[in-house]
């Protein structure tokens, strides 16, 4: 009897939670909404400066971006929390509701002002969808296996990299920026239908709203909401709109800065229920995990961002051409991100897989060094394949965070790390603004200067002028954007080069196998029920046999009943777990 209970008690996760058809089409909801905030940000690069040119907001056009991402990291903290008072499927319906929303309202702006509103509300759904995707995923496959399912959304994340700046390009070139935006609304319903009707997922009970509101770290995430908000407004305007010794930069950013900090002080030490819990962070192998996202994120982002601008600036590609150039960048990434994952689920070692990305990217950067105004297009392919197969495997930082952490720590643990990603693109996109555009100030022909104001960022606005150039002053502006680019990559480098070092921090910790039993499929919570009510009614049988035997005294017993009525339970809970 004891064997019995011993071995009905320990399942493997995949008979927790068997993958049958309701799994795999939660899985495809995942990438469905993935692939759709991918897209997005993908696509919005190479129709930038046709935005620009066309709702005139050459001054306000870094926040485009700006308030996207400002929108989208503030929440993502907040995230994991809301979805474990309200629940994962009613937070992932709100995110793709609100990015809904937002497309609507950029698709059908007139001006700048309502062009940047609408990116906020999108960056709002973003950072929801973002967040809760990787928190669904591992509530239903434990850390040993998953792998090859962050694999898969890596490489959908990927795919949609890849076909975003082609989508972007088309539509800018040949019929207008808005359809970008048009695109999104029935991606959104797909998903939304999908996610509404298949991802039914349990929650664990809860007093009550209310309670749950009041439970909320409140004090905690307005910290960091406000920290970051100010800190991004900050970045976005430093060395652009304003110098980066300017009280509009230095007052924002100090504020957010110290914000931020008594954040992180007030969750670690004084939260009675802390939106980033102390012990996320509490060991070096998790610690350096966060850090090599942070710069990863980073790194990943400004090649991203800027390369393409070589691509128009120095090749004088339109944006559809510039895509089609881009492409082995976005293409490369998905078979690096699925290989990680595999490699990790057979052998464990991320440390090895985190040390091959980060030596992979040093040396693609490196190579994009090379590249010059005249440099053969053909040179950029291997250059670029090399640094997407190192950002490709460095999703394996995801692993070093979470094999030191407990399951139930896995929804702020994964938002906390989604957060460090995109809070650091919003530094990397914005001091790679401020060098660009001070290194353009100092190489560009001045003939050419003398036709942008002082606080127009020259690096979008003058791409579209750069064609038109007579050829020996398009000469010197296509060199002086090669050449200011290079700084750039350099710069790269060196976080490459930290990003490396970080990885000697980390411990090759085996992989768990447990799994969070407050969450799971709906089908998981009836069968475990079933489960305790079976083996309540085996308990009993014993019990009463015993009973029996002892209170009928001098009449004979039948054993043979009792261990019939017994095996038959246990067989009837076997078939249950199975």
């Amino acid at each position: 009897m004891s064997t019995k209970s011993s071995t009905t008690d320990v399942k493997p996760a995949s008979r927790q939670h068997p993958r049958d058809w309701r799994f795999w089409l939660i899985f495809l909801a995942l990438c469905a909404s993935t692939f759709l905030s991918a897209l997005d940000l993908a696509s919005i690069g190479t129709a930038l400066p046709s935005i620009v040119h066309d709702l005139d907001g050459t001054e306000s056009f870094a926040w485009v971006s700006a308030a996207y991402t400002l929108a989208c990291t503030s929440i993502l903290p907040l995230s994991g929390k809301l979805a474990d008072i309200f629940g994962r499927r009613a937070v992932m319906l709100t995110s793709l509701l609100l990015f809904a929303l937002g497309s609507v309202l950029c698709a059908t702006a007139r001006s700048m002002t309502m062009l940047v509103a609408g990116r906020a509300v999108q960056g709002v759904g973003s950072g929801g969808i973002q967040s809760l995707t990787a928190i669904v995923i591992s509530d239903l496959v434990t850390l040993k296996e998953r792998g090859f399912f962050i694999a898969l959304t890596g490489a959908t994340y990927s795919l949609a990299t890849a076909v975003g700046p082609f989508i972007g390009g088309a539509f800018a070139q040949d019929v207008t920026w808005r359809w970008l935006f048009y695109l999104n609304l029935p991606l959104c319903g797909v998903a939304i239908v999908i996610v509404a009707i298949f991802m039914r997922l349990r929650k664990p009970h809860s007093e009550s709203l209310t309670h749950s509101l009041l439970a909320l770290d409140w004090i905690g995430n307005t910290l960091i909401i406000g920290g970051t908000a100010s800190c991004l407004i900050a970045l976005t305007w430093a060395g652009v709109t304003y110098s980066w010794s300017s009280f509009q930069v230095i007052v924002p950013l100090t504020i957010g800065l110290i914000a931020l900090v008594v954040a992180m002080l007030y969750e670690t030490c004084y939260a009675s229920h802390p939106t980033i819990p102390r012990a996320i962070v509490s060991n070096l192998t998790s610690l350096s995990g966060y850090l090599g996202t942070f710069l990863h994120g980073a790194v990943s982002i400004l090649v991203f961002f800027y390369l393409p601008i070589y691509f128009q600036a120095a090749k004088l590609a339109p944006p559809l051409r510039s895509g089609l150039y881009f492409f082995p960048m976005a293409v490369s990434i998905s078979p690096a991100a699925i290989a990680q994952g595999i490699i990790i689920s057979k052998t464990g070692r991320y440390r090895l897989v985190n040390l091959v990305g980060w030596c992979l990217m040093f040396l693609g950067i490196g190579l994009l060094c090379l590249l010059h105004p005249d440099s053969p297009i053909g040179l950029s392919i291997p250059f670029q394949i090399i640094a997407a197969v190192g950002m490709g495997l460095l999703y394996a930082t995801q692993f070093s965070v979470l094999a030191p952490l407990d399951p139930q720590l896995n929804a702020q643990a994964l938002s906390f790390l989604i957060f460090t990603r995109s809070f650091s693109q919003s530094w990397s996109v914005s001091i790679g603004a401020t060098i660009l555009q001070n290194r353009l100030r100092n190489t560009l022909p001045r003939d050419f200067l003398a036709g942008f104001a002082p606080g127009v960022d020259i690096s979008y606005t003058a791409i579209p002028q750069l064609p038109t150039l007579p050829s020996p002053l398009q000469d010197e502006a296509r060199a002086a954007f090669a050449d200011s680019l290079i700084v750039l990559w350099k710069v790269a480098l060196v976080v490459c080069a930290v990003g490396l070092l970080s990885v000697f921090a980390q411990k090759d910790i085996p992989l768990h196998q447990k799994m969070d039993d407050r969450w799971g499929m709906e089908e998981s919570v009836r069968k475990d029920e079933e489960i305790a009510m079976m083996r309540m009614a085996s308990l009993e049988t014993l019990r009463l046999a015993d009973n029996s035997q002892e209170n009928l005294a001098g009449r004979p017993h039948d054993s043979t009943t009792t261990i019939a009525m017994n095996g038959s339970v246990a067989e009837k809970i076997d078939k249950i777990s199975s």
